[in-house]
């Protein structure tokens, strides 16, 4: 099936889904498989997304064996990994953790330069320091990202510039491995990151959380065990249906929905017109009027980054003017102006993203810059008139697993090719 393109037709969702595992969880706990030579599985696994078959390849590119089975996937190896990843494919942001790994169990490391989401400077200086931190030396050869060090691999106190998922997970993985005990200053504590402790105390390292102040990690030196772990719900998949139902006027039910990953955000879409029954672990989301949003970005527990393209979407549905501001990732409004092709009136003013909702929208030949721009456009293709034709929408299966077979349940008129 061809899914570079989308074809979008305005739809009420209406029906109930079950959501997959966190993609940013599966993604980090598969690179921590690294980090030890017994067997680990994952289960509530989603091993249909595009950015998971793209680790799974890299990771047996490494040497390790990976099978994989409905929702659950078994990593294993026969001799310890290869130094280097030579990787032809599309890269992804997760090249940096594979780093950290290579750098804490064998000593040095060499990637490709990580891919992902254009989200404008996105750079990757805050994880050479985290792996500088640790006694290793990075450096470029032959167009890879290198690491290594000399001695053995021992603790360290670290504090972090900023609370940055990625650097708080290389400086777990790294310590995990680490002699004695070490202490992560001003790290980012959210879903994903306990998940990713949670396999690493399976494993081996000993892990207390500070609050926000600190993670201190007494390492394993030794090696670490196995482990089976269970993917958390995927709290971005979670909010999309929310948004979705809400501006289609549909009633849609979430199974497995993580609340008490979402309590801020739910906070804005509630005060904003949505209606969120909680039921149990479901969530009931039914017809609703959209109101303004004024949102900014920051560390969990607050908006992520990726959520705001899909508030945009939502405010365009808003009688009112709605303001978002993205600190963590101040040019991530690149996907506005696809958004105005369609007839929403969006324009940005110095750091701000402006919509302007209740403007009528019809459908044409748009273009998703990346993966959370691309469900962006989705959203706004299923309350347009006419069809709405979403370019590069492969971007949208790198987060979302059996999208369009999820979307079509809930009797949404999207087709692919």
């Amino acid at each position: 099936m061809d899914t570079s393109i989308l074809r979008v037709r305005k739809s009420s969702l209406q029906g109930e889904i079950r959501l997959q595992g966190a993609k940013n969880s599966a993604l980090h706990l598969l690179t921590a498989s690294l980090l030890t030579a017994e067997r680990v599985v994952l289960t509530n696994y989603p091993k249909d997304l595009y950015d998971a078959q793209v680790h799974v390849g890299m990771l047996e590119a490494l040497g390790k064996t990976c099978r994989s089975d409905d929702n659950t996937i078994e990593i294993y190896e026969t001799a310890a990994p290869t130094t280097r990843l030579v990787w032809p494919g599309r890269s992804i942001r997760n090249t940096l953790l594979i780093l950290g790994s290579l750098f804490a169990r064998v000593g040095y490391g060499a990637v490709p330069h990580p891919g992902g989401c254009d989200l404008g400077d996105r750079k990757y200086d805050i994880h050479v320091q985290v792996i500088e931190a640790f006694g290793g030396r990075v450096f470029e050869l032959g167009g890879d990202l290198c690491a290594e060090r000399s001695g053995p691999l021992n603790a360290c106190t670290l504090e972090l510039p900023i609370r940055s998922t990625g650097a708080t997970e290389n400086a777990l993985l790294i310590a995990s491995l680490a002699e004695g005990t070490s202490n992560i200053y001003n790290p980012h504590i959210r879903p994903e990151i306990l998940n990713l402790i949670e396999m690493l105390e399976l494993m081996g390292a000993s892990i207390t959380i500070h609050g926000q102040e600190r993670i201190e990690v007494t390492g394993n030196p030794d090696g670490h065990s196995g482990a089976r772990v269970n993917v958390i719900p995927d709290n971005m998949e979670a909010l999309t249906w929310v948004a979705a139902a809400a501006m289609t006027g549909g009633q849609v039910l979430i199974h497995d929905f993580p609340y008490d990953h979402l309590e801020v955000p739910l906070i804005y879409m509630r005060e904003s017109g949505v209606r969120v029954f909680r039921e149990q672990r479901d969530a009931f989301v039914t017809a609703s009027k959209c109101y303004p949003v004024e949102i900014s970005t920051g560390p969990y527990p607050g908006i992520n980054s990726d959520m705001q393209p899909i508030f945009a979407a939502f405010a365009s549905q808003a009688n009112g003017l709605s303001k978002i501001v993205d600190l963590r990732f101040p040019g991530r409004y690149q996907y506005a102006a696809e958004m105005q092709k369609l007839g929403v009136e969006a324009g940005i003013e110095g750091d701000f993203l402006h919509v302007r909702g209740s403007r009528p929208l019809r459908g044409c030949n748009v273009t998703a810059t990346d993966l959370r721009a691309g469900i962006s456009l989705v959203l706004l293709g299923l309350v347009a008139d006419g069809e709405t034709r979403i370019h590069e929408s492969w971007q949208i299966f790198r987060g979302y697993e059996n999208f369009l077979a999820k979307i079509r349940s809930l009797q949404g008129n999207v087709d692919a090719g």
